[in-house]
Parts: structure tokens; C-alpha cells; sequence
């Protein structure tokens, strides 16, 4: 089963490791996780896990999601994410209003980290796709940053699809695979990843068993806090 666990992006900081070399490391918080329902595949057609993390003021939440969080007997949460999980996963343990804590992974794992990328907004084509823009060579001017001719001749009198051009970069869901995990703090239900966590701070991050990792742990289990 790939476990997993919704998490706050806080920040970086840096520890020693036993050699006593820094190590820069990204700051997850997943206090306050909750499994808000179970699906099964006899009842909803497919194994999952519904999580949610933080607070949400009553006054803001629907009658629809208060009645939905009212029943899995927790407080409205702000973020609320689904773990797809293999049809042969045993659920029967797991139940709603279950809170979830970092001790589920272990100093050594390799944890997929899956959240919306930083928005850059509109971007010219050198840094949304890499292009290198035109030679700075005699007889150039206002062409440098360019991405060239995108038109076709007369047949097929477009441009074609999937060409690389200026626009919205950024914000998309991205997933970052094989990231380790330096410690983790059970107390202040604290993990510390090296790598590159997609999103701002404060960004809601998805933390699961790499799904391409070697040697996956498979003797742990779905822990509360």
C-alpha cells in the first residue's frame, strides 16, 4: 500500500547530518490531517483516501461539505485531497475521522511530492521552454528573445499544434518523484525532505511511498497522531 499524508510547505532550513555536512532541507507540517472518508471499490468503484488539512470558519462551508465532514466526524478542513490506491489494498482498518501523522515514514524513504507548481504568469518562449533566442551577431535588433517563424506555407496554411509559444507558465500540478526523507519529528508531526518540493509556502503538498522507489516499506501502517 503507498501510504501518503497532506502536508503544509513551511520553508527551508539546514541540519547536519552524522558526518556533519549540511544538508538543505524543505519543512512539511502535517498537523491536523484527517482521513475525511474511505472509498471502496465495492461502494464507489475504486479504492481511495479522502484527506483533508487545516481549518475552514463554519460561517464559509456549504451545507453539502459541512453534512460530508459532520459524517466523517471531523472539523471542516481547507484543503481536502484523494489517494488513488490499488484494488487489492485492505481498507478494512482504515475509518473516517482517523488523524494521520508523519510516523507512517522514516528517515531513508523515498516519498513522491505532488502539489500545484509556483505561477510565473505570462512568459516569453527562452524560459518557458529553453529556446536560446537569436545570435547576438551584426545585422540583429529586437530579435534576440524571439522563438522564430511558427507559421507554415501554403499548405498547411496553420500553425501547427504543440508549437512552442509565449504564455501562461506555471500553476500546474506537478509531481516530483524519488525525494528523500532526512528526518522526521513525530511530536510536532514535522518531516524534512531534501529536493525540490513544487509550490509556494503555505502551499498544501501530497506526500506518498515513491511509486518508482526501490525497497518500498511495506511492514508500516496508516498511524494516527
Amino acid at each position: 500500500m503507498r501510504m501518503g499524508i497532506l502536508a503544509i510547505k513551511v520553508g527551508m532550513t539546514q541540519i547536519f547530518d552524522e558526518t556533519g555536512a549540511v544538508v538543505p532541507v524543505t519543512v512539511l507540517d502535517a498537523s491536523g490531517c484527517y482521513i475525511t472518508q474511505v472509498k471502496t471499490k465495492q461502494k464507489e468503484g475504486y479504492n481511495a483516501l479522502q484527506v483533508g488539512l487545516g481549518k475552514r470558519k463554519p460561517q464559509n462551508v456549504k451545507k453539502v461539505a459541512a453534512g460530508h465532514f459532520k459524517k466523517a466526524g471531523v472539523a471542516a478542513t481547507a484543503k481536502i485531497k484523494e489517494m488513488r490506491l490499488s484494488p487489492d489494498d485492505n481498507l478494512s482498518h482504515l475509518t473516517a475521522g482517523t488523524a494521520l501523522s508523519v510516523s507512517m515514514f522514516a528517515k531513508g524513504d523515498r516519498v513522491d511530492a505532488i502539489a500545484l507548481s509556483r505561477g510565473l504568469g505570462f512568459q516569453g518562449v527562452m524560459k518557458r521552454h529553453g529556446y536560446h533566442g537569436a545570435d547576438a551577431s551584426h545585422g540583429v535588433h529586437e530579435y534576440f528573445r524571439h522563438g522564430g517563424s511558427n507559421g507554415t506555407n501554403t499548405f498547411p496554411g496553420r500553425t501547427l499544434k504543440l508549437k512552442g509559444m509565449p504564455g501562461r507558465m506555471g500553476g500546474d500540478k506537478v509531481t516530483v518523484p524519488n525525494l528523500l526523507v532526512v528526518d522526521v519529528r513525530e511530536k510536532e508531526n514535522l518531516i524534512f525532505v531534501r529536493g525540490a518540493v513544487p509550490g509556494f509556502k503555505s502551499n498544501p503538498v501530497l506526500l506518498r511511498i515513491g511509486k518508482k522507489a526501490k525497497n518500498q516499506p511495506t511492514d508500516r501502517k496508516w498511524t494516527s497522531a
